[in-house]
């Protein structure tokens, strides 16, 4: 079935997602926000059904990692521009949260000093001037958007102009990221070098540590998830996401109509950006901890293929993809670690092989199988 985008010889399918599909997400994760904190906080510690302080940081994780896959969906699934750079901006908005929840830390440090640790090692007398906001949360988090997104902005604007495309986008993008992992390693740019930041203490002035504010976390992350999911789910099928499958499957087409595709692909470029800051921005807090390994190679690749193992173009598919993936992560790095990322290897080939349309294409193809023999 199709949706006319209003031009000429071009049809665009809608989102693959209908309306049990959303709500059978929404419902999901609903149900996790509610179950975990009940299973973490009223469930005694010696029962079966107790779930642990590391289960709970663990789903945290997953779900901001779903958000990054989101974000991946809307710019590779549904524009079909390949990105490996989105671990940057995850990473900058971790960096961003990172610099307010350090300031938080007071004297409470090692050094009992106003300064970070780092920077009293580093015989700083001074915060540099990029950290001037950090004591401000509201503040902070305004550059958790803004830096990522004028970042992006700027980027893509250069890049979508000069018409870069494909596997060279794909080169640039993670160049960019490699550039700036080396940028932040070093001691002197004041973002704690190979270390990062660590051992927070407190956010808004609570202890960050205390069940309570672990569970406030948990729940402002699957909100925001479902949030954009939902965001996410109402753009696809506007014109303007329909413009975006327009450019995907035929973008010299859609400019002989009389569209722009900068604008188109610049707007969901940045917007994804946003995305993964602010899911880095609630990463950190849960996890405690930020370093520059956030923005390796191989962190902007494993989004794309928790994208791709999901489902791309279906929304729901770089959910369930997070999810798989990382919970198998989980499971495997800890009962075979030397084997991991040999299983996750095979796990791309296998799904690029057997299942090019990921996890939700095979089950849809099985379930069309069925209803055919049935009918």
């Amino acid at each position: 079935m199709t949706s006319s985008l209003a031009m000429p010889g071009i049809a665009v399918p809608r989102s693959a997602l209908g309306s049990k599909g959303w709500t059978a997400v929404a419902a999901a994760v609903i149900t996790v926000m509610v179950l975990v904190p009940m299973l973490n906080l009223q469930v005694p510690v010696d029962s079966a059904l107790h779930l642990s302080d590391y289960a709970v940081a663990l789903i945290g994780k997953i779900m901001c990692y779903a958000i990054c896959a989101l974000a991946m969906d809307l710019i590779w699934g549904y524009t079909g521009i390949l990105s490996l750079g989105h671990g940057l901006f995850f990473a900058l908005g971790g960096y961003g949260m990172g610099m307010y929840l350090m300031r938080q830390i007071g004297r409470d440090g090692s050094y009992h000093a106003d300064l970070p640790d780092f920077m009293v090692f580093l015989d700083w007398k001074t915060v540099p001037w990029h950290w001037t906001f950090s004591e401000s949360f509201i503040a902070q988090m305004i550059l958790v958007v803004l830096v990522p997104g004028l970042l992006a902005f700027v980027f893509g604007f250069f890049a979508f102009r000069s018409r870069i495309k494909g596997v060279y986008f794909s080169i640039i993008t993670q160049a960019m990221t490699f550039a700036a992992m080396l940028l932040f390693f070093r001691n002197e740019t004041g973002f704690g070098g190979n270390n990062g930041f660590t051992d927070f203490k407190r956010i808004l002035g609570i202890p960050i540590a205390q069940p309570s504010t672990r569970m406030v976390l948990f729940v402002l992350t699957g909100m925001t998830l479902i949030g954009f999911y939902l965001m996410a789910r109402w753009l696809v099928n506007t014109k303007f996401g329909r413009v975006l499958q327009a450019i995907r499957d035929a973008e010299n087409r859609v400019m002989f109509c009389g569209y722009n595709p900068l604008a188109y692909k610049l707007a969901i470029w940045t917007l994804s950006a946003v995305m993964c800051a602010i899911a880095g921005a609630l990463y950190v807090p849960q996890v405690g901890i930020i370093n520059p390994s956030e923005m390796s190679a191989a962190s902007g690749i494993e989004i794309a293929i928790w994208a791709a193992v999901g489902g791309r173009a279906s929304l729901i598919g770089p959910i369930i993809g997070a999810f798989f993936v990382n919970g198998a992560k989980s499971w495997f790095t800890q009962a075979f670690p030397e084997f991991w990322l040999y299983f996750l290897g095979a796990l791309f080939i296998l799904v690029t092989l057997y299942l090019p349309h990921g996890i939700v294409g095979g089950v849809k193809k099985l379930l069309n199988k069925n209803a055919e023999v049935k009918a």
